[in-house]
């Protein structure tokens, strides 16, 4: 057995260690608001359930592992104490990923993810349409734990109203598990669908993708392709070039005839089986073809 002292340790490594070993972990999909009325969206998998009297989630938004300084979500907590925690399934799980990317201050990253905000109750944070349960909660504490990067900050959120999707409750209103088809955080680039075990995602963090809002509409408006698959699409730093684009089609079109006559809804269909198999280059040439 090989042991470590923490402080022995670079931040990063302890990180991944203690990310790698206590895992699978839920995903808090936190929605909060600026005091400009600028809503943010983050992903934070340090998060948990703590008391059911008072109703009482945690999460922790640690600072800024590169130099220490606050992520968006904990400043809009600070300026206004209330944060609306989105539950996370399989269907939503790429855009959770790519709303993860560091885009610069006051980037609504519900549009980049192409995910739709929903207007809470109680509380001034948008919520996420998509997500099978939403929890409007008070901020009650904000505990810091540390002051250097990576240090985590303790949020205490008190649960005012919770929303839960018609499709994930059973007839005597509890949650069916099958349904919710949950999906939790592990180390690197992995996460664990409760229905089915690991998989991965690349990482969207070293890099800014274009977004869900910066796509041709009938991309991000089709009827044939998934939250998810906006997700990966999303999640590239540039389209193809148009040379690029025309060199792919010819090769294709010598092996397939038929795509130089195929519809819109055949190529959505095709190139979703391309991001099936993580092509997500040449699903994006055969799309803007």
């Amino acid at each position: 057995m090989t042991s470590f002292i923490p402080k022995d340790l670079t931040t990063p490594v302890l990180h991944h260690l203690l990310l790698s070993a206590v895992a699978p972990r839920p995903i808090a999909f936190a929605s909060t608001i600026s005091a400009k009325a600028e809503p943010n969206l983050s992903p934070f998998s340090f998060f948990n359930v703590f008391s059911a009297n008072p109703p009482i989630l945690v999460f922790s938004p640690a600072l800024r592992g590169t130099d220490g300084t606050k992520k968006d979500t904990l400043h809009n907590i600070e300026a206004v104490n209330e944060v609306v925690i989105n539950v996370v399934n399989h269907s939503i799980v790429h855009q959770m990923s790519l709303s993860s990317t560091a885009y610069p201050k006051g980037t609504n990253e519900f549009d980049k993810s192409g995910l739709t905000m929903l207007a809470s109750d109680t509380v001034k944070p948008f919520r996420v349409a998509e997500a099978p349960v939403q929890f409007e909660c008070k901020v009650n504490e904000i505990k810091p734990l540390g002051t250097g990067p990576g240090a985590g900050n303790l949020v205490i959120c008190e649960v005012l109203k919770i929303h839960i999707h018609n499709a994930v409750l059973n007839k005597d209103n509890t949650i069916n598990q099958d349904a919710l088809d949950l999906v939790s955080r592990a180390g690197g680039s992995y996460y664990n669908r409760a229905k089915s075990g690991f998989f991965e995602i690349p990482k969207p963090l070293s890099r800014l993708g274009i977004g869900v809002d910066a796509m041709p509409s009938h991309i991000k408006n089709s009827t044939v392709l998934t939250g998810n698959d906006l997700g990966m699409l999303a999640n590239v730093e540039a389209l193809p070039h148009k040379d690029a684009v025309d060199s792919f089609i010819n090769d294709l079109s010598k092996r397939c005839p038929e795509v130089a006559k195929a519809s819109l809804t055949e190529k959505h269909k095709a190139a979703q089986k391309y991001l099936s198999r993580g092509e997500v280059q040449s699903a994006w040439k055969l799309l803007l073809s």
